[in-house]
Order: C-alpha cells, then structure tokens, then sequence
C-alpha cells in the first residue's frame, strides 16, 4: 500500500535547480535511506512533502488518515516548558480521549436509560482505545525513551530553554519516537547523539513496524537500519535496492556503462560529421552526405553528469608550540553545579586526543574551560606557549545572512576576491553555492564554510567540536585525511569511531570524570 506519492516534482532556488520532474512512491514498511552529496536538496525534499515548502511544480499525495512525524534540523522547542512536558505532548490526543471520556461520566448523572446505554458505548470505545495506546503507562514509556537516548541524565524537569541544540534535538527526536507515526522522516538524527544512544536509536529503528525516510551521513547507522536507497544527485532521484554499499556498486557501475556508451557515441558522432564535411559538397557524394546528416539529426545524444568538485582540506600550520599545550590543576567544569570530578590533564605538543562518553557529560563545557571561554566552578586550566588554536564549534550562530564571501572575507580582509573564491571552492562549494548567503545553505555546505576559515589560519593546535556533523561522505573522508597528514596538536569530541581512530593517539572516556550516573 503507497503512503506517499511524489510526481513530476520539479523545485529551485533562483536559478539554480535542486530536482527536476522527480516522482517518488514510498510503501507501507519500507525503511529507506536518503543519500547524496551536500547541497543536492535532501532537506529541501523533506520540506516540500511535509508541505514547508511548496514546489515549483509537481504534486504530492499523501493517503487519507497518515500521520507523519518530522525530525529537521531546525525545529524549534516552545520556551517555557520542560523536557517531560513536550514529550508527555506526544500522547496529547490521548489526553483529549481522557477528558472527554470524564465529560460523559458527568453526563450519565443526569442521562435517560437510553441516552445512559449510549453514553456507556461510547465511554467504553474510549476506554479501549486509550488501553489499547498504553494511555496507562504514559509515563513509564516517557521515562523508558528518555533513558534511552539520554535525556535522564540532563534531567526530566529542565527547562527546554536552557538546552543547548544538540539536547534539544534529542528531545524532539524522543517526542517524535513516543509519537508512533505511520511514517518517521528523520534528517540526520545521529548528529547530536553519542555512541550509545545511536545503539540504541539503531535497534528502535530495526523494530520499527511503520515506514520511515532517513537522511544519514553516517554509514554505518545507515546500513543497519535500511533496506531501500534513494540517490539524489544531478536534480534526478534514483532508487537501489539494499544497503548504502550495494548502492556504491551499481551506481559505480551505471556510470562507468554510461561513460563507456558516451565514448563511443561520441567517435559515431566525430566520424558522421567528418563524412558530412567531406562530401556534403561533391555532386556524386551529396546524397550519402546527407542521408549522414540525418542519421546526425536524430541521434539522442548522452549527456554526463558535470562531476561535483571535490573538497580538498589541507591544514596551515605554524610554528610549533611549546612542549605542554594545556594543564588542568583540579578543574571543575560546569554552570551552575558541578559537572566533572577534580581533573588533573596534561596534552603535550603532537599528541591527538579524542574526546569520547555519553552527550550531557561536559565534553564541550570542558573543551570551553580549557580555552578560558567559560569560568569554571573551581581549580584552574592553563594554556602553554606559543599556541596558534583554530577552534570548531560544534554550533552555527543562527540566521547568518552574509554571503559565503562576505563571511570568509570578515576573518581574511586581506584576501583578494580571486583568493576568497578559490579557498572557498577548495572546499567543496561551486559558484552559486560561494554567492549564496549562508543562511540558505544546507548544513553540511555551512560547515563547509567553516572548515574554509579554519584550514586558511595558521595553527598549531585545533580543538574540533563534532566537525563531521551534517558532512557528506566524500567530505568527511577527505577532512580525515587532512586531520592525519596534520603535524599539529589535535583535540577533538566525535561520537563517530570509524572517523576518529586512525586520527587520534589517544581516546579520554570522559564518563570516568563525570559526577553524573552513567
């Protein structure tokens, strides 16, 4: 049974196109995958069949009565209320049955027999639905997914206010999951979760009854949890059936037909035209010249696909800095209460740390600390000599509307317009991309940008906050490439092992310093 029909779907940004008359059908029970390279309109997609965006043409049909839950990348949480709240509002309507099953309770004090027996029906249709959700249970199954993806720890009664974007993210993701839909759409919903809660999330995924889409760079959680590929690239989507890597090959394949067709096409072409050259003009030729010509006309003619440029990450480095990088003598981090033990740390020149454990930990509180950004609740973090820090913030700052330009150019007036461009498209990103504002790029083409600024200072030590969040894949290989051939010092949080163990020298478990229970 189709849950979602997407025909001749066609949608730009100016002139420049994300699709063009794409159709999409997505079965009861299908698990699928959603890939491509950044800035190919993965988001955009999910936004026009959740009818955020409306389509430049084309039609969206979604069957009568599916309820479809959104996971984005840029929900937004009401202020005021706490985590258990939103996420106790998943089962609203459930609320609602209650209340009106109470409402006819009163009305039987005053009801005739025959209004009474119809009133006893409908409260008993009412009981057996709200039994048969788990209305009963409501807080042991908030309390459950909670636990799971690590809310618990930061605390049930919080203020959703006060969460940074990755625990607010988490909730979302739980509110949505308690939710049930008939079909979940979750765009990159690891970013923000450790390794622990995306085990988690990977076996709820596994169990899941109903249909979902998901949009994933990491491979690994893609491949455990999906069935179907979807590949948007070149304004055309394309469906495979199995895992991300099945994928690789047939798609590898298709591309290598089609160049291999292209080719000799192409010497058909060249060979028909210099025949037509040669004899369009002699009387006992013309005819054969012709008949060429025609045969020319009618030739369907293969076009590739314009290879995506590729990011080349190469990092500036300075001098070197001296022996220690930082020292911590009984630092405790945290805001308003203690998040860690006394810590006693050492990082000297050359090593390359990773930052591991459960998120709500102080992972980023702590990397904030180190750096003098944030007081801490006591003892002290001191930094060592000659140190040049290029610094990944996990968070981009919100609504930037200066151009891909404008924005390199405020950390390097003294670049020419050519050099801007250039250091921009070495990262990936085409022309219309670098005139584009940044608020309109999609998240892995603003980390992009970021990484632009970041691999054109001189460093000698870099502190990466999440640095593969929302990078594509080819990104992320060629970002791990360059953080191997770097001579600096690295210290880098990442919940994504395949990306950080052949960079780092060592892994701190920050779970082994935390007050909380873990």
């Amino acid at each position: 049974m189709s849950i979602l029909n997407v025909k001749n779907l066609s949608h730009g940004f100016g002139d420049r196109a994300i699709f063009n008359d794409v159709s999409f059908r997505l079965l009861k029970g299908e698990h699928i995958g959603l890939v491509g390279a950044n800035g190919e309109g993965k988001s955009t997609f999910m936004n026009i069949v959740t009818g955020k965006l409306e389509p430049d043409s084309g039609i969206v049909e979604w069957s009568k009565r599916v309820r479809a839950g959104y996971l984005d990348q840029h929900t937004v949480l009401e202020k005021g209320m706490t985590i258990r709240e939103v996420l106790r509002g998943a089962f609203q309507y459930l609320f609602d049955m209650e209340k009106e099953m109470n409402e006819i309770f009163e009305k039987m004090a005053v009801a005739t027999p025959e209004e009474l027996e119809q009133l006893l029906e409908d409260s008993g249709t009412i009981q057996d639905i709200l039994e048969h959700n788990d209305f009963y249970i409501i807080d042991a199954k908030v309390e459950e997914t909670a636990r799971g993806l690590g809310l618990a720890d930061i605390g049930l009664d919080k203020d959703v206010n006060d969460l940074s974007g990755g625990q607010r993210t988490k909730v979302l993701l739980a509110k949505l999951l308690l939710e049930k839909p008939d079909i979940l759409l979750l765009d990159e919903p690891t970013n923000y979760l450790d390794e622990q809660h995306i085990e988690w999330l990977k076996r709820y995924l596994n169990d899941y009854e109903n249909a979902f889409i998901l949009i994933s760079h990491d491979i690994p959680f893609l491949n455990s949890v999906i069935n179907l590929i979807y590949h948007m690239g070149n304004q055309q989507l394309n469906r495979y059936v199995g895992d991300y890597d099945n994928f690789l090959q047939v798609h590898e394949a298709k591309k290598q037909q089609l160049e291999s067709a292209y080719k000799k096409q192409q010497q058909e072409i060249a060979e028909l035209e210099d025949f037509v050259a040669r004899n369009k003009a002699r009387v006992s030729t013309r005819n054969m010249a012709m008949s060429r010509q025609k045969k020319l006309d009618k030739i369907d003619v293969i076009e590739l696909a314009k290879d995506k440029p590729k990011p080349e990450f190469k990092f500036k480095e300075s001098r070197a800095s001296g022996k220690v990088v930082f020292e911590t003598k009984d630092l405790v981090i945290g805001y308003d209460e203690p998040l860690t033990k006394p810590l006693n740390l050492q990082m000297e020149r050359g090593q390359k740390i990773a930052l591991v454990g459960a998120n709500g930990l102080g992972k980023t509180t702590l990397l904030r600390s180190i750096l003098g950004e944030i007081k801490p609740v006591s003892g002290e973090a001191q930094l060592g000599d000659y140190l040049s820090i290029g610094y990944f913030e996990q968070e981009m700052k919100d609504n930037n509307s200066n151009t891909c330009i404008e924005e390199f150019w405020k950390t390097f007036p003294s670049f020419s317009q050519y050099e801007v461009r250039a250091a921009l498209a070495k990262c990936g990103l085409t022309t219309k991309h670098i005139e584009s504002k940044v608020m309109v790029l999609s998240g892995g083409e603003q980390a992009k940008v970021r990484l632009a600024k970041l691999i054109n200072s001189e460093t000698n030590l870099l502190v990466l906050d999440e640095p593969t969040n929302h990078l594509d894949v080819d990104a992320k290989e060629e970002l791990k490439r360059a953080l191997k051939a770097y001579k600096g010092s690295i210290l880098l949080i990442s919940h994504e092992p395949e990306f950080y163990r052949d960079i780092v020298t060592e892994v701190w478990n920050c779970e082994a310093w935390t007050t909380k229970i873990v």
